[in-house]
């Protein structure tokens, strides 16, 4: 393996997915015997019940073009395509001062920082495809 360019930047969990399974990784441990390490399947099974298992390039691509008007930094687009929020405490939570950051428009217009808030779970939910859900039995195992 050689080193193109060190130290480019964080990877979304999406990248690291894509990389493990162009390694060969699998979620039946005798599979992943010799191809990858015994850490990156286990890596590997965590992505896959991430949202990070539904995403394509394209759709992570578009999202980072569409979300440039709310000027959210690399951090925050990366914790919104990695966690995909589903609601506006989600997103309060993602955006760092996001009350006083979301109470203005693209124009600069006043606005409500929920309505905001709101536009951008609109823009996740057209453009980020839906997190996996839980299968029955690991709730069930969970309560």
């Amino acid at each position: 393996m050689k080193i193109e360019k060190a130290n480019a930047g964080h990877l979304t969990n999406f990248e690291v997915l894509d990389f493990l399974r162009t390694r060969g990784a699998k979620t039946d441990p005798m599979g992943c015997l010799g191809a990858v390490a015994a850490s990156e399947c286990k890596v590997y099974e965590f992505l896959l019940k991430t949202p990070a298992c539904n995403q394509t390039k394209e759709s992570v691509s578009e999202f980072a073009k569409r979300c440039e008007g709310f000027k959210l930094t690399h951090a925050e687009k990366q914790n919104i395509i990695n966690w995909r929020p589903s609601s506006v405490p989600d997103v309060f939570s993602m955006v760092e001062e996001c009350e006083k950051r979301f109470s203005r428009d693209e124009q600069g217009a006043t606005c409500k920082p929920d309505e905001r808030a709101k536009e951008l779970l609109k823009l996740v939910n057209e453009v980020l495809p839906p997190a996996p859900t839980e299968p029955e039995d690991e709730v069930m195992e969970d309560a």
